[in-house]
């Protein structure tokens, strides 16, 4: 985290051509895709470790891929330094770094303008979106969903699986950031285009690694009900989901929203079980995850008499102090 943190912080990135030393190679546009690619595909898999230490490397590659190339490499070099960013932007949140990943997203969207890709322009609105979510500001989250929404909607008419996945998405985070507002009618039309898209892309896929489908909007819809207080409401929807087939991030959060919404419930036992038997699936998720050690912190609290081993153990390994 902190070469991350010092990556984003570091007045070399806010351009290609101060991020370049002489004489400096450009970099195999290639082997950046691929580690691109095992980045996105490590962070699904919940190995956060691996993602926050290549993130300096990748996004400084990718900065001199940028000012090294032209023509149509140096489109596809933006492209892939969007990728990167948002890689960034997507899990810093998950590690209690919001004001971080609003930095990331934004660079993030500015290379993918300059890309010129649509979908990837779209993909890194979410970001945005989400990101804003993360850092309490529900309205303008709401507000970005809208204006992304418009942005693609010229599109779908032909709009190909990556595109409705892409597009379908961006609702998933703002339902939540409606939800979070109070905003019972934004969040439930948010949730249908979600749901109108899914069923037009017809099954579970993951185009840009955004594990779009039926199965995601479901996972939504009872994080949105628990953000809108209904909390049986949230228990019910979340015990219908099948997220098995879903990547270990999708599995784990949706897990993570189960245990938060048995805890509001005062289900203590079951909603601690939930996190344990999430642990056993992504314990760098779990144990690094803002909100396992809030609930945790809440559970510690709550108790009238010593924690048991099984909670204490568990505090620490997500670092709250007994």
């Amino acid at each position: 985290m902190p070469a991350l943190r010092e990556t984003l912080l570091n007045y070399r990135q806010l351009s290609p051509f101060l991020a370049t030393e002489a004489n400096e190679e450009a970099p195999d546009l290639a082997q950046l895709r691929g580690h691109v690619g095992q980045v996105w595909d490590a962070y699904q898999e919940s190995r956060y470790g691996f993602v926050a230490s290549r993130l300096p490397m990748l996004v400084k590659s990718a900065q001199a891929a940028t000012a090294l190339h032209d023509g149509g490499a140096q489109v596809d070099a933006f492209r892939l330094l969007a990728l990167s960013y948002q890689a960034a932007a997507v899990l810093l949140p998950k590690l209690g770094e919001s004001d971080l990943a609003w930095i990331a997203a934004e660079r993030g969207f500015n290379a993918a303008q300059r890309s010129g890709d649509t979908v990837l322009i779209g993909s890194l609105f979410r970001s945005l979106t989400h990101t804003l979510l993360c850092t309490g500001r529900y309205k303008e989250a709401k507000q970005l969903t809208q204006d992304a929404a418009a942005f693609l909607q010229s599109g779908l008419g032909n709009a190909s699986p990556a595109y409705l996945s892409i597009y379908g998405t961006l609702f998933l985070a703002g339902s939540i950031a409606a939800a979070r507002d109070d905003d019972r009618a934004t969040a439930n039309a948010f949730l249908a285009e979600a749901e109108t898209a899914a069923l037009r892309l017809g099954r579970d896929e993951n185009h840009l690694w955004t594990a779009f489908g039926p199965t995601n909007v479901a996972i939504h819809r009872a994080t949105a009900a628990l953000d809108l207080g209904d909390v049986q409401v949230a228990i019910d929807l979340g015990a219908r989901v099948d997220a098995s087939a879903m990547p270990k991030e999708r599995q784990v959060r949706h897990a993570i929203e189960t245990a938060r919404a048995l805890s509001a419930w005062n289900r203590t036992d079951e909603a601690m079980t939930a996190l344990l038997d999430a642990e056993q699936i992504a314990p760098e998720q779990v144990r690094h995850h803002a909100i396992s050690r809030q609930l945790v912190q809440a559970w510690m609290r709550r108790g009238r008499r010593k924690p048991s081993a099984t909670l204490a153990s568990l505090a620490r390994r997500v670092h709250v102090a007994d």
